[in-house]
């Protein structure tokens, strides 16, 4: 195994109770806007320029230490997939999530910040409905509608595990029993189990900020100021509440579409929350089929680069989730 850095992570506690709150940077390496944001707030805590009244929150800059070492997505695969504690770990993100889930699990709200590879705007991805499915029962769906609206984006998508599960079925009828250890956690019913879903199912509620492309300058700055807006709005730090989002666009994920070769690409170079129409052409397959899109709606999440077997692209279509 490569050197990593350590695990670390960084609580400040207040005199009075109140929400404990975790903010998350860098699960995946090449992630690095959550890392910046993180590191100013944890500056301007340690300097006294921003004070905790109440609750707990406890920071951690890098979550992936050994993927952000490297400077790559994951170590040996995504940590966000599969996320669990595991008796005899087989990969360092294994390691990881022995670390991280019994951190999680110490909490009751989680803001996870990310960026994507393919440009796009920011936006956030918020959990189901209150229900009582087998699939992610909840009951705190408008805690996180509530802080959603009030982190700085203008997009809101949800349907995130639902349509995983969709494709891991897929995954499991195209591969079977398969003795490659990739291919057995793609087709894992738990594939879709990353930070903000491992918070839901202990009791907690979460949110995945999405800052913007990687590379973009202003990701590090949304990052802070979506952290400044939680502290604010659980009555964390002192200052005014901050502002809600009008006129969000809402969003529901209703397909993940996987790569199956190599040669599969896209008939043009998509932006997530490109606009698709019903049918509209997408990409080829290696042999030459077309893929299209089955609604209308956009594509979420493009990327050319995508690993065979792997996510290639999603498709959401418009909701009325704040209506």
């Amino acid at each position: 195994m490569n050197q990593a850095l350590p695990f670390h992570s960084i609580n400040y506690t207040a005199p009075d109770n109140g929400p404990r709150l975790i903010v998350l940077g860098a699960v995946h390496g090449n992630e690095t806007c959550g890392r910046a944001g993180i590191r100013r707030i944890q500056a301007e805590l340690d300097l006294g320029q921003l004070r905790l009244q109440r609750g707990s929150l406890t920071l951690v800059p890098v979550v992936n230490t050994l993927a952000y070492q490297l400077g790559q997505r994951g170590a040996d695969r995504n940590l966000n997939r599969n996320l669990a504690p595991v008796a005899t770990p087989q990969d360092f993100e294994d390691h990881v999530a022995n670390w991280l889930c019994p951190l999680l699990a110490s909490h009751e709200v989680l803001l996870d910040l990310h960026s994507f590879q393919s440009p796009g705007q920011p936006f956030v991805l918020i959990g189901p409905r209150d229900n009582q499915d087998s699939l992610e029962p909840f009951a705190h769906a408008a805690q996180e509608e509530a802080l959603a609206t009030r982190l700085g984006v203008g997009r809101l998508v949800d349907g995130w595990l639902s349509t995983y599960a969709l494709g891991v079925q897929r995954r499991a009828a195209r591969y079977g029993h398969s003795a490659n250890r990739q291919r057995q956690l793609d087709s894992d019913t738990r594939y879709g189990m990353g930070t903000t879903e491992f918070m839901r199912a202990n009791g907690g509620w979460a949110l995945t900020l999405e800052c913007g492309q990687h590379l973009d300058p202003a990701a590090p700055e949304l990052a802070y100021q979506a952290i400044r807006n939680t502290l604010a709005h659980l009555g964390m730090v002192a200052g005014p509440a901050p502002a809600v989002q009008a006129a969000m666009t809402t969003l529901s994920l209703y397909e993940v579409v996987d790569k199956l070769h190599e040669d599969d690409c896209f008939c043009r170079a998509f932006a997530s929350f490109d606009p698709v129409g019903k049918g509209e052409l997408i990409g080829h397959r290696h042999d030459g089929s077309p893929v299209r899109a089955l609604d209308d709606g956009c594509i979420v999440f493009p990327n050319p680069a995508a690993q065979t077997g792997q996510e290639w692209f999603y498709l959401a279509r418009p909701s009325q989730r704040l209506g």
